[in-house]
Parts: C-alpha cells; structure tokens; sequence
C-alpha cells in the first residue's frame, strides 16, 4: 500500500503519548472526559494540532468494543484513570481542570453537575477554562435529557432526508454527516473561538455544542436555494442530490462506479466529450429529458471497467472519478502523493488536517491506553494526586 507523508511511525512509538505536539495548538492543555464517538474525535483534532489533550478514562472502561490499540481516536493523547464516582475522583479532575485552557465532555445533561465535574465547579477552580459540551440534542430542549445516535440527529434536522433515491428509503451516510461534521467540528470550531476570547478577556465560557444545530447549520446554502425555489423539498429531484445527471454515480462493466460532478458548461462539455456521447447527448438544461440523458450516460458507461474509466478522464477538468473503498482510498496517486494518510504504528490512518506553513501538523504516537500516562501527566502538570497512594 502506497502510504506516505508525515506521521509514519513504528509499533515501538504507538501509545508513548506526548506532552502536546508542535502544531498551532502547542501549549494548549485538553482535559478529555472519555466518551464514544464525537467528543473523542474532537479532541483527537485538538491533538492533532498540538495540544496535550489528557483523556480521563474509567477504570474497567466502556463505551464501543473497540480495541483501545486501534482506536484512532485516541490518537496523539495521554491517558488517566480515574473513577468520577469514587471519593476523590472528582477532585483529581478537578486539580487537572485548575491547570488546563479546555475541558470536553460528551455526558447527558446534568450528569457532569452530579458527578462535580460541571462548569460551575471548574469555572471555580479555573475562570479561564473553556468548557466544551457534546451532545446530540444540545443542553435544553424537550428531548435533551433523551438518548439518541447520529441516525436520529440527522433526521430531524432534514439532513437525512436529503440522501439517497426518490421511493426508496433515505441512505443512511454512516456517522458522518451527524456525530463529525455536525458535532465534533462544531465543537472544535467553538472551543476555539471560546479560546481566543479567554485570551483576550481572562474568562472562559461553555460551548454548547448539539449534533442537531450543526448538521442544521450545514444545510444553509440548501434552505437558501430552497427559499429561491431552486431546490425542491424531496430526494433525488436537485441539482446536488443526485437528480441531475450530470452529477451523481454510474455503475461500470466490472461492478465498480464512477462519480460525475460535471457541473459548469465548460467542465460537461469536457465529460461528455471524453465519454463519447457529446454528438447526441440531449440538451443538458431540458430537465424533462434528464431521464433520457441519464440512461445514455449510464449504457456509456457500462462499456467499460473503471480502471478503464479512470485512465480516460484522470488530470481532465471532466470532473470525473472512480469511487473507492476505504482500503483503496490510500493507494490513489493523488492521495499518496500529498500524504492524505499515513502509517502509524502499523495503522493505515488519515493523517491530520488542515496543513499549516508554519507550523506543520504530524501523528505524534498511536492510541493511548486507558491509564498508561499517569506518572507523566502527573509530573507534566504537576498533579502529584494522580499517582497511587503508596501501602
């Protein structure tokens, strides 16, 4: 597998963990109450971009059976456990929470306050401290105290209804769309902001951030069409939901697919040019014979494999291109070329992004291991609590 770029390391290094990297964010401190899903992936970004994100995770662990060794999540972290139930696990947060800039936690609403981990009781100790909240339904509301997953957050928002063919069920975009693009980035766009206001004024903040106002928020340009009358309120009827022809998928004659996204005039003459249809392709703009079109690109497109179809339209301004798995992803010559993913530890992973002239962003160690940084984070920060009593 053809994997370049930053970042590569060996199994030795996975898991050693790291005072914070060099990225934007060095110096930063992160304390991460353990959860599953956003608010791990959050703070995994955070890391990415330097800061010493330090995870408190339970003892006898939770959340996904997923092996703490390959939770890329966990990535670029430091672990401690503590029990917030125990007598003095609260107060051993709460001695980190006094040396930290952000704290994320991805609890229910409430649960922090009765464990004696909420905003109150570290703003106390620390007026300076960004308090960052994951959640799906947000810290009010009538379902807010309600469970949910990304599924459910989506679909309310219209989000999900959106996706997928006109009488057929919606298809479901794994937890992209909801737990990561509208929860973690939200988050981490908010504790950043949230950050650079305590700098500036000495006090921190909560930052509320639900899976359901940030996947809502990503719809803006949509509404906006909408509202235009250029987006009808149904699947598959739309410009960029697959109802145009020119934009959406073909299958190939080995069973592989083709993604078209030949939008602007200039870019569909090219597509239809190299596709061998541009002598009796139908008018694009005539939408009562998209039906016909699409079935004249769809039989052009059956003729051939898709390596067949990637030779003819790779480096054109077609707009055309092959529709990888996630274990072929990797090995496209663009990717590697950039360095898109890396390997860590043994890992195929995607490496940290954005990317940043002055200071660069790498994989700094693999997945910490629940408890495996405890005598390093407590000498780092000076948290001397954090080590066992002595017998």
């Amino acid at each position: 597998m053809a994997v370049t770029g930053n970042g590569t390391g060996t199994a030795a290094g996975a898991g050693t963990g790291t005072a914070g990297g060099r990225g934007p964010l060095a110096g930063v401190r992160v304390v991460e109450l353990a959860g599953i899903g956003p608010g791990p992936f959050a703070a995994m970004l955070l890391a990415d971009l330097g800061a010493d994100v330090v995870r408190v995770d339970r003892p006898g662990g939770g959340g996904l059976a997923v092996d703490p060794a390959h939770d890329i999540t966990n990535r670029g972290k430091r672990s401690v456990l503590l029990d917030l139930k125990s007598a003095d696990g609260p107060a051993r947060v709460l001695d980190l929470v006094e040396r930290a800039d952000v704290l994320v936690e991805g609890f229910r609403p409430g649960v922090a306050e009765r464990l004696g981990v909420g905003p109150a009781d570290c703003h106390a100790r620390n007026p300076r401290l960004v308090y960052g909240r994951m959640t799906g339904w947000g810290q009010d509301g009538p379902l807010a105290h309600t469970a949910g997953h990304d599924i459910a957050y989506i679909a309310v928002t219209g989000a999900l209804g959106m996706i997928g063919n006109p009488g057929e069920p919606p298809a479901v975009p794994a937890n992209l769309v909801g737990d990561y693009a509208g929860g973690s980035l939200y988050l981490v766009i908010g504790v950043l902001a949230a950050l650079q206001h305590a700098r500036a004024t000495g006090t921190g903040q909560v930052v509320d951030a639900a899976i359901v106002d940030g996947t809502a928020h990503l719809t803006a340009m949509i509404h906006g069409m909408m509202a235009a009358g250029g987006w009808q309120d149904r699947r598959g009827a739309n410009l960029l939901d697959g109802g145009c022809p020119f934009y959406g998928t073909y299958e190939t004659s080995d069973g592989g697919y083709m993604a078209v996204g030949a939008l602007e005039q200039q870019f569909y003459d090219t597509f239809t040019e190299l596709l061998g249809i541009a002598d009796r392709a139908p008018a694009r703009k005539d939408m009562a014979r998209w039906g016909e079109l699409r079935e004249a690109v769809a039989a052009r497109f059956r003729t051939r494999t898709r390596e067949e179809w990637t030779a003819v339209f790779e480096g054109t301004d077609a707009c055309v291109a092959p529709v990888l798995s996630l274990r072929e992803a990797p090995d496209h010559p663009h990717l590697a070329a950039r360095g898109t993913f890396t390997d860590f530890g043994g890992i195929v992973q995607p490496a940290p992004a954005p990317r940043f002239s002055a200071t660069p962003v790498s994989v700094t160690s693999g997945p910490a291991r629940p408890g495996a940084h405890t005598e390093s984070v407590a000498a780092d920060w000076g948290v001397p609590a954090l080590l066992p009593k002595e017998a």
